[in-house]
């Protein structure tokens, strides 16, 4: 195990073990690529932990078959590891896609308060929020309330949240931000997303 050493120990009243161990929110956002991507990484190494992991795809639709819900699934149903839920939310890239926004909008709101309920029952150990920053970026899902559910969730859960324009309210409750900056992409000069890299 990697043993690096914190540049401030916070006086905080908590063992060396407690700060390791304490929950964590994540979150991907930027205009690079890469944010969904690393927080499966992460689902993954939950997996290999035993961890029941809970994924929510908010904004991508629930026709795509992407290979990170193939692949978690296959891994959840293995038995080796841990169990993976997978929930689809939306119409599709709504962001493009403005005709079907008000079902987007509902049924955003509709993931949300599940995962409410899943945190309140502690039913994962680890939440993928998959594009959730849209939601609250257009105001369909409260920011403050978002803040506070995660600010006061009980036991051992991380929760990791991408998408671009990540609020800031949520970015300051949170453990740990990442800003994936876009140097270059090809998509830039005309070429469209291709299978095994986009999806």
């Amino acid at each position: 195990m990697p043993q690096g050493q914190p540049s401030v120990v916070p006086n905080d009243g908590l063992t060396t073990r407690q700060r390791r161990n304490r929950p964590l929110v994540l979150v991907h956002t930027g205009l690079g690529k890469g944010k969904s991507t690393a927080a499966f990484g992460l689902a993954m190494r939950a997996w290999n932990q035993g961890w029941p992991i809970g994924v929510f795809q908010f904004v991508k639709s629930a026709k795509w078959k992407v290979g990170e819900e193939r692949a978690l699934r296959v891994l959840g149903d293995s038995g080796e590891g841990g169990t993976v839920a997978w929930h689809k939310m939306g119409e599709g890239w709504s962001w493009v896609q403005r005709d079907s926004q008000f079902s987007n909008e509902e049924a955003a709101r509709e993931g949300w308060e599940q995962v409410k309920r899943d945190l309140a029952a502690e039913t994962y150990q680890l939440y993928v929020l998959d594009e959730f920053a849209y939601p609250l970026h257009w105001g369909w899902v409260d920011t403050d309330e978002v803040v506070s559910v995660l600010r006061d969730r009980p036991g051992t859960q991380h929760v990791v949240i991408t998408g671009r324009n990540a609020p800031q309210a949520l970015c300051d409750v949170a453990d740990l931000v990442t800003d994936m900056t876009k140097v270059k992409h090809p998509m830039d000069a005309g070429q469209k997303g291709q299978r095994g890299i986009e999806w």
